[in-house]
């Protein structure tokens, strides 16, 4: 198997293998994340956009990763090529599929080299071998491989969701060869958005790869509360 092209895991697999209930969320164990996660294939945008809120307060409560947030996250991942993915948000008309990426963009933030590196400053052994940090960022190629589809979809939002979540993805050494082709399309990012953040991770990737980025822009430090493309659990309230 190429390591920078792991398969990625069939929701189905992931939904039934899991012992869902073994594993920590932030309010105990993940006995009901089977539940939700059945919530992200109806057919109501509203009900799939609620449980991917939900499912944030669950496995990246205050920007944390637990033992649920990698399964969670290959499961979301594993449903981006679902029909369900395509339904269209209400009164935006942008496809669940953009707010799936936003979401996984989320949490490979929350494991981010940025993140991780000013948090051992503080946590000395946080990316100990074995803590389920490590353990997550490892997850990091089959994320990518799920995402990769949709780097040129034909849908801004989804497009843009994808590339952040890309670029982010592409911090694990097993991806560097990626890394050229994504410079391409961050730049596109910071040509064509006025999302901050996703300005932000785009510029940020180009100087971690050595690119000159003219101009300078204010550091975003607070961490997003919901991802990167939009404003935090108010997105997920009506009009939706």
């Amino acid at each position: 198997m190429n390591q920078s092209r792991p398969d990625v895991p069939a929701w189905q697999v992931v939904l039934g293998e899991t012992d869902w209930g073994a594993l920590q969320t932030a309010f105990g164990r993940g006995a009901g994340l089977p539940g939700l996660l059945g919530q992200l294939l109806e057919a109501d945008a509203r009900v799939q956009v609620a449980a991917l809120a939900e499912l944030g307060e669950l496995v990246g409560h205050q920007s944390t990763v637990y033992e649920a947030t990698g399964p969670v996250a290959v499961y979301v991942a594993g449903v981006l090529a679902h029909p369900a993915a395509m339904n269209l948000r209400p009164y935006r008309g942008v496809p669940v599929r953009a707010a799936m990426l936003d979401w996984l963009a989320s949490r490979v933030y929350d494991a981010s080299d940025e993140v991780v590196g000013r948090t051992e400053r503080y946590v000395p052994g946080f990316l100990a071998p074995g803590s389920v940090v490590a353990a997550f960022r490892e997850l990091r190629p089959v994320l990518y491989r799920a995402v990769a589809p949709f780097l040129r979809d034909e849908h801004e939002d989804v497009r843009e969701a994808a590339v952040v979540a890309a670029l982010l993805l592409a911090e694990h050494p097993a991806l560097a060869g990626h890394r050229e082709d994504l410079a391409v399309q961050a730049r596109a990012v910071l040509d064509t958005t006025r999302n901050g953040a996703n300005r932000s991770v785009a510029r940020k990737a180009l100087e971690a790869w050595g690119h000159d980025v003219p101009g300078s822009e204010p550091v975003r430090e607070k961490a997003w509360e919901w991802g990167p493309r939009s404003d935090g659990r108010g997105d997920l309230q009506p009009p939706f």
